[in-house]
């Protein structure tokens, strides 16, 4: 990754207004000019991918929906078990990025997994259900982020895995066992996102670990590029969607808190 390209990245992060009507125009607004260049910038922001995607049960003959899955590079961390599951779809709303993940797609020789240009709050996979649903640093570019959550939970099969990783910020009074933040972290953090319409908040965690059973839950920060001195707070989330059978809600998991 050259700096020059860096310099482009950061134009169309920091300076380049965005523009459209639309959610779907304005995402393809701000990632049109970076597509090209996204994960190898992204690699240095967005923390836990890796480590999200690589903890996921993959079921064998499963249904899996990367919502707002960009260039396809989350899949990459699947691994060789992409290639037990039946579907995946990747849906996203801009065509740039949609276009890098196909390239993607074409040269791994995924014959299994198909990019919908779709809102991730409405898509429903032509199967009716799917047995895994993944937000990578999406529900932060949804403005109606309980929707996105609430769709998940209608397409997630009875037992069905979400994971969800993103930037946040904690409530004010955290549950426990839940990392707190000061004062500073939860005003500044979403005040220097919101200009490129991410929306961190601090509402996220809480409603997942109470919608969905949790399985593994992890917050920490990660570094800035440019910016040395800052780490940006972040979570990844592993739950199930409950079955009838399930008792109601429960809010212990695993957790490894850095605050």
């Amino acid at each position: 990754m050259s700096f020059f390209s860096d310099l482009k990245t950061l134009y169309h992060v920091a300076v380049k207004p965005l523009r459209g009507s639309g959610q779907a125009a304005r995402l393809e607004s701000f990632y049109a000019g970076q597509a090209e260049h996204f994960d190898d910038f992204r690699g240095r922001l967005l923390h836990g991918r890796r480590e999200m995607f690589s903890s996921m049960e993959v079921p064998p003959g499963g249904v899996w929906a990367d919502l707002g899955g960009g260039t396809g590079w989350n899949l990459e961390q699947i691994g060789p078990r992409i290639g037990e599951l039946s579907k995946v779809y990747l849906v996203d709303l801009s065509p740039s990025m949609l276009t890098v993940a196909r390239q993607r797609i074409a040269a791994r020789g995924w014959t299994n997994v198909e990019t919908v240009e779709a809102d991730i709050t409405t898509f429903r996979p032509p199967e009716g259900r799917a047995d895994v649903v993944t937000f990578s640093y999406s529900l932060t570019m949804v403005p109606d982020w309980f929707t996105a959550v609430e769709n998940a939970w209608a397409v997630l099969q009875p037992g069905g895995v979400i994971g969800t990783v993103d930037f946040y910020v904690s409530r004010k009074h955290p549950a426990a066992g839940l990392a707190q933040h000061r004062f500073f972290g939860r005003c500044f953090w979403p005040a220097f996102f919101s200009l490129n319409d991410v929306f961190l908040s601090p509402d996220h965690l809480p409603y997942l670990r109470r919608r969905f059973t949790p399985v593994l839950c992890r917050e920490a920060r990660g570094r800035v590029p440019y910016l040395p001195l800052l780490r940006v707070p972040y979570y990844f989330f592993i739950g199930r969607k409950r079955t009838e059978d399930d008792a109601s809600c429960c809010v212990s998991g695993n957790h490894k808190l850095s605050s």
